[in-house]
């Protein structure tokens, strides 16, 4: 197995006939971070935890957030990649009794369908002992995805850039600076990914366009950097988050406190309708978080979600069953 238990799952046989159980855990992701529409994302440390292991019928056992949702076995989402990859790849499907503790809240842009999507995959080849890359599994599930970003920054953790060139994905990652920390202020209802995209226009003027390039070119940089006086202008965008602000009513008024109350930068997670905000330190929390929920003050009541950026990405430990 690669450094990190990432890549070749498949070719880990623990025995002539049993593949053994697998752990995973896959941390949530903030995609598009303003200007870099699907195509940047951090990986925060809150997770999908999931065990597996070889059983006579499928079952999930759920705790954590959503779990209604998640122990279903019709229509999960988990379970039909899964079949439908060893299907596709002659593989038996094997039954797996899976446990599952979920921290990533559905519906919210904090990227729980890449962390899915990804253990579906990883699933799949470890069970049906397909001797995938790491690449190849990334690939996979950016073509799931329609874009690489929170797959890439599930996957690999840390700050990633990513691109399609067919179905390859190129990625650059670079960890962010260990003393900023990330606030996910998040509402009580879910945004559908799909509603949110129906909102954007076809077309776009070239200002806007100059505009968000400028800002994306500085996104990279301020964290690759730790620019804290770059993150503020980084973070703003004219392509997604003004059409997609009437569904996410938590932006409006968080989005003027960057550069003030110890706050670098606010944007939308992915889609919305969450927000992530990023301080430059502990210390800043407290402030950041009265300023947070003084601009809200009549609104909504948020939940504010405290993080760490996530550096190492999806942990993968295959287990032999005779010693687990």
């Amino acid at each position: 197995m690669s450094e990190g238990g990432k890549a070749n799952l498949g070719c880990e046989a623990l025995g002539n006939t049993d593949p053994g159980g697998l752990r995973l855990r896959l941390p949530a992701t903030s995609a598009n971070l303003g200007p870099g529409f699907d195509s940047a994302a951090v990986a925060l440390d809150f997770y999908l935890e999931i065990d597996a292991v070889p059983a006579k019928e499928f079952s999930i056992a759920a705790t954590g957030r959503n779990r209604e949702h998640i122990s279903r076995l019709e229509g999960n989402l988990i379970l039909e990649i899964y079949k439908s990859l060893l299907k596709a790849n002659g593989r038996p499907v094997l039954p797996l009794a899976i446990q599952t503790n979920n921290e990533i809240p559905l519906g919210m842009g904090c990227g729980s369908s890449a962390a899915g999507r990804l253990a579906a995959i990883a699933l799949a080849v470890h069970f049906g002992r397909l001797d995938w890359s790491s690449e190849r599994i990334l690939e996979e599930a950016a073509a799931l995805e329609g874009h690489p970003d929170n797959a890439a920054a599930c996957w690999l953790g840390g700050f990633v850039a990513a691109a399609c060139e067919g179905r390859r994905v190129h990625v650059a990652r670079v960890a962010p600076p260990a003393e900023w920390r990330a606030i996910v202020v998040l509402p009580t209802e879910p945004l559908a990914t799909s509603k949110a995209r129906a909102l954007l226009p076809a077309t776009y003027s070239r200002a806007d366009v100059v505009a968000n390039i400028q800002s994306a070119a500085l996104l990279g940089l301020a964290f690759a950097q730790g620019r804290e006086d770059l993150l503020r202008i980084a973070m703003q965008d004219r392509i997604h988050q003004p059409y997609r602000a009437p569904v996410c009513p938590l932006l409006p008024p968080l989005l003027p406190l960057a550069g003030e109350y110890g706050i670098l930068g606010a944007a939308l997670s992915g889609a919305g309708p969450a927000v992530l905000v990023i301080t430059g330190s502990e210390e800043s929390l407290p402030g950041a978080t009265a300023a947070i929920r003084q601009a809200l003050a009549g609104e909504m009541e948020p939940e504010l979600k405290l993080c760490r950026f996530e550096q190492a990405g999806t942990s993968q430990f295959p287990y032999s069953l005779r010693s687990a």
